[in-house]
């Protein structure tokens, strides 16, 4: 069950998130760039097994990409009973190899993500490509574990909501950096580029809740509005 609290205070959220942005030497949005939520607002993170469900199906989708045959795949969601946990465009990739392969393939950064939210790794640094041990963490599928077998083994302990609340602030400021140093040809801070920017922001803004008078209902995973 997921515990609903009262947001931070955006603007000290957004200060916070300008001063990292400060300190990686990336350039600033301007001053009417959105808060991310309003005073007064709640927060809380999608309840832990929906988190879980989403990081398996990724899991699953990035081996199909490395070569996991379709049937194999489809028997192990159906085994896991994580059919209704597959979006459209996901299934018609994994029955079928049809869709962006390399979209697909960027989705390891929006993994990373998720397992930062559910505790499966420590950080989630702009500065640093995903932790190549996060792997050990996440279902062991060729090896035949079933997605109830993993969640008995991870026992995931999520971040609270303010803290997921912060880190979203902060990627959506670094999601507008990073598209703009590439606009620019400008040299990144780290090993990390937009795109694994913005997979990472579009996991916290499916992963963190906020509800207010100017939030809609939460947006199913495709359907995540990352254009601004």
């Amino acid at each position: 069950m997921s515990v609903r609290v009262s947001a931070p205070d955006p603007r000290e959220v957004r200060e916070a998130s300008l001063d990292e942005l400060s300190r990686l030497g990336l350039p600033l949005p301007p001053s009417q760039f959105p808060l991310v939520w309003e005073p007064g607002d709640e927060v809380e993170l999608r309840p832990t097994a929906d988190i879980e469900a989403r990081i398996a199906v990724l899991h699953l989708i990035l081996a199909r990409c490395f070569g996991m045959p379709p049937q194999a795949a489809m028997s192990w969601l159906l085994g896991s009973r994580l059919v209704d946990a597959v979006t459209p465009p996901e299934w018609q990739y994994v029955t079928g190899g049809r869709g962006d392969h390399r979209s697909f393939v960027l989705h390891h950064d929006a993994l990373f993500a998720l397992a930062w939210v559910l505790g499966l790794t420590k950080q989630l640094d702009p500065m640093l490509p995903v932790d190549d041990r996060l792997v050990e963490r996440l279902p062991q599928i060729a090896a035949g574990e079933t997605f109830q077998q993993w969640r008995a083994r991870i026992l995931a302990a999520p971040q609270h909501p303010v803290d997921a609340a912060a880190l979203l602030d902060l990627h959506y400021c670094l999601d507008w950096a990073y598209l703009e140093l590439e606009k620019g040809g400008r040299s990144l801070p780290g090993l990390v580029d937009a795109n694994a920017i913005g997979q990472r922001r579009w996991a916290l803004e499916w992963a963190v809740v906020l509800r207010g008078p100017y939030h809609e209902e939460p947006p199913g995973w495709e359907e995540v509005d990352l254009s601004t």
